[in-house]
């Protein structure tokens, strides 16, 4: 009978790395989230793939997918509802002709990352926890802050946040219930998510990834989302990654600071890891945040190493140990607030992005002044006040125009310096104030630039430099070289 009267609405023509949605109408009595398990199959030619589905509120079912290969792809549905089992159809998948699809990121040769379609991808983060949580405006001026500024990628979370500056009970909760009467984990509330689906969706079209935390400790039993049951994180788990893992953009981060959430033991990170794992087709990037206890990134469901550490050189160390990139995803903010992580100079951050980038690794920018509103950009979005932001982005013009394979070298041990041997090198001095510096190439002619990277401005020096040469520089903070050959 449900079979007959069932309307399939689907996606008939989707991008390659697009999203097919197919929408199904099913039962809404009792709890379809713990009632009703939905999934289906992908096939084209020998190409196969399963996706979970999702219930969205008022009798709607979704299942999504994100197809990477071009042509005509089936599918059929399985699940424990009759009146949505076995059904199928098809779907053709185009070339993208958006010329901003270029696939999800992924890690490249150990080291790098790329996009799927090949272009390069340098990661140039930024942090707003809960920006997706605040005001309609404020949420709207952060999203233009974006579109101005350099950042390509940003870390948020999805629970909200009670912590420093964050105290006011969100307009909506994720699951069912109140803080007075306490949350029922096995009921989720869809209109939650659709909102954060909303703003990441708008982050896809300023081309910003979408690093999404999905749990964090800044609850401490306020909403019990830190300390829920097994069966609850893994149902919420399989139930995010099942609406969210069709998004290209999307980054995973299993926690924030997850030694400090002293609820779940290592075999909890690891079983969480597998679920998103088993049930993400698309393979997109997974790491895990710490505060004080780095967690074992050698571990293969981890993608690439995210960190924090005040200091950026164990970069260099940590891409040799794990053999992955490596994220400095806190090193601490600019900003004047009354913490030693939230007052750094605009100049020790600057530093620090430059270090840690010219150690091989990534290093992500936070901003943290306080203002009487106390919309401060490390939470709660907003407008970006500090003077580091465009000096990243000279940085970041820098490294585009460098070739794609930068390599650290501990040739120069006083220096972090990136090259490829005898073609191209990058080497930053930081807070050393050098008279000059001495250097012995391979075979060529090189051309070298001296780069104020505060004032940022570029200046070549003059001549023709061979083999053994002597640079003599300003003896000024915050310099770096750059030389090519010609």
């Amino acid at each position: 009978m449900w079979k007959e009267e069932i309307k399939l609405i689907y996606t008939r023509n989707v991008e390659r790395w697009g999203i097919f949605e197919l929408t199904l109408e099913g039962p809404s009595l009792g709890n379809p989230f713990t009632d009703i398990q939905l999934s289906a199959r992908f096939r084209k030619g020998r190409n196969e793939a399963y996706a979970e589905g999702f219930y969205d509120g008022n009798g709607k079912y979704r299942i999504r997918f994100m197809p990477e290969e071009e042509g005509q792809w089936l599918f059929e549905t399985s699940s424990s509802f009759a009146g949505m089992d076995r059904l199928q159809g098809e779907f053709a998948c185009t070339s993208a002709a958006n010329t901003n699809n270029h696939g999800p990121v992924r890690v490249k040769d150990s080291v790098y990352f790329e996009y799927a379609d090949g272009t390069r991808y340098t990661p140039i983060g930024t942090t707003s926890y809960v920006w997706h949580l605040q005001d309609k405006e404020v949420q709207e001026q952060t999203l233009r802050t974006l579109r101005e500024a350099p950042f390509n990628k940003i870390r948020m979370l999805v629970f909200p946040k009670s912590y420093l500056f964050n105290d006011r009970e969100p307009a909506i909760y994720p699951f069912e219930g109140s803080p007075e009467s306490g949350f029922d984990y096995s009921r989720i509330v869809p209109d939650y998510f659709t909102h954060l689906e909303k703003r990441v969706k708008e982050l896809a079209e300023l081309g910003v990834q979408a690093e999404l935390i999905l749990f964090h400790p800044y609850d401490e039993g306020r909403w019990g989302f830190d300390r829920m049951p097994q069966e609850a994180d893994d149902r919420y788990v399989r139930y995010i990654v099942s609406r969210f893992a069709a998004f290209s953009h999307v980054w995973w981060s299993l926690a924030n600071e997850y030694d400090l959430m002293t609820h779940k033991k290592l075999d909890d990170w690891s079983r969480l890891f597998r679920i998103v794992q088993e049930c993400d087709y698309g393979g997109h990037l997974r790491s895990i945040h710490n505060c004080q206890t780095l967690y074992d990134f050698g571990t293969p469901w981890t993608t690439h190493a995210s960190i924090q550490h005040a200091d950026v050189k164990v970069i260099s160390e940590c891409t040799k140990q794990y053999g992955k990139p490596v994220m400095i995803d806190e090193c601490g903010y600019e900003g004047n607030l009354d913490t030693r992580w939230g007052s750094l100079t605009p100049e020790e951050l600057l530093c620090r992005v430059w270090e840690g980038t010219c150690r091989g690794g990534h290093v992500t920018h936070g901003e943290t002044y306080w203002n009487t509103e106390s919309i401060i950009w490390w939470s709660h979005g907003g407008e970006l006040q500090g003077k580091s932001m465009r000096r990243i982005e000279f940085l970041k013009g820098i490294m585009e125009e460098a070739p794609a394979q930068l390599a650290y070298t501990s040739d120069s041990y006083d220096a972090a310096t990136l090259s490829v041997r005898g073609e191209y090198y990058l080497q930053y001095f930081g807070p050393h104030r050098f008279a000059y510096r001495e250097f012995s190439l391979p075979e060529g002619t090189y051309q070298v630039d001296l780069i104020d990277t505060w004032n940022m401005v570029i200046t070549p020096i003059e001549g023709k430099h061979e083999g053994r040469f002597r640079i003599d520089l300003p003896g000024k903070l915050y310099y770096a070289l750059r030389i090519q050959k010609v």
